[in-house]
């Protein structure tokens, strides 16, 4: 996993609940787009949180009303009480944890405070969703800012991208090389990975970043971890496993997991139901 901060600072020391998460480096700029990645959409800072440890996002759903409180999207290995156990899910857990909000240009304009973690795991997935204390409306009218939108869809191979860290104040990018039906890491694995081009060489701090299509400008994943030092499906090495159990190791390379399964598990009021048809989150 691309180690939440402290993980980043301390090597392979132990964060929270679990080994630290992949490759730690010094902060630089790193914007240089592959031949067909041209921007469509202005992606920037604008909507990207830091977080005490990691990167994230506000994000809606497409169905989401102004007036819903705002959910910010990260990482389940991104949580304060640490790494969730394979199986675990968290729903509905009370937490005060704040944010930075941050503008287009990457300056900090606020603090958004969390009521709640309203789902996470890292259990086929790795993601966490806060709630806000705050609704988008009000967002938006304090600060000029609007949540970035995920996107419904499964996305393409080959499509442009960037990874926009509001932890480092940093934009990668490259595209979406390809899927791996299954990412191992350790004891965790995650279902249908976004695997990146080599330039997405994303970096501790960067965990739980918005992973977006440069043509919408929509959330299609969020930015989790990547293979350090060539390792075979170990603690900051992920492997790749088929649908034949072969496996591929793929040293430098980085992942994302992929947000529209989170779309249909949304309902009124931006309220986390994994009872709503078509919502395959894992389950408590």
């Amino acid at each position: 996993m691309n180690k939440p901060l402290v993980g980043a600072l301390l090597a392979l020391t132990l964060t929270g609940a679990g080994a630290a998460p992949a490759i730690a480096s010094t902060p630089a700029e790193n914007t240089t787009a592959t031949p067909s990645a041209k921007a469509v959409a202005a992606v920037n800072f604008a909507g990207t949180v830091s977080l005490s440890n990691c990167s994230g996002s506000v994000v809606r759903m497409p169905g989401s009303a102004s007036s819903d409180p705002a959910l910010v999207l990260s990482n389940g290995h991104c949580l304060e009480t640490g790494f969730p156990e394979p199986g675990e899910v968290v729903v509905n857990q009370a937490s005060s944890r704040s944010f930075g909000l941050l503008n287009s240009s990457g300056t900090r304009v606020g603090t958004l405070r969390a009521s709640k973690v309203a789902y996470a795991t890292m259990t086929d997935t790795d993601i966490s969703l806060y709630q806000l204390t705050s609704t988008y409306a009000q967002i938006e009218s304090r600060y000029g800012i609007k949540a970035l939108e995920l996107n419904a869809a499964h996305p393409t191979a080959g499509t442009a991208i960037k990874v926009v860290s509001g932890y480092w104040k940093r934009i990668y990018s490259c595209n979406i090389d390809g899927f791996a039906y299954n990412l191992k890491e350790g004891d965790w694995t995650w279902k249908d990975s976004v695997r990146y081009t080599s330039s997405c060489n994303t970096i501790g701090g960067t965990s739980g970043s918005p992973v977006i299509d440069n043509t919408t400008g929509k959330v299609v994943a969020v930015n989790n971890t990547g293979n350090e030092d060539g390792g075979r499906c170990t603690d900051n090495n992920p492997c790749e496993v088929d649908e034949n159990g072969n496996v591929t190791v793929r040293e430098g390379i980085n992942y994302a997991q992929q947000t529209y399964i989170v779309v249909p598990c949304v309902g009124t009021g931006n309220k986390i139901d994994l009872t709503r048809p078509g919502c395959t989150l894992p389950k408590p």
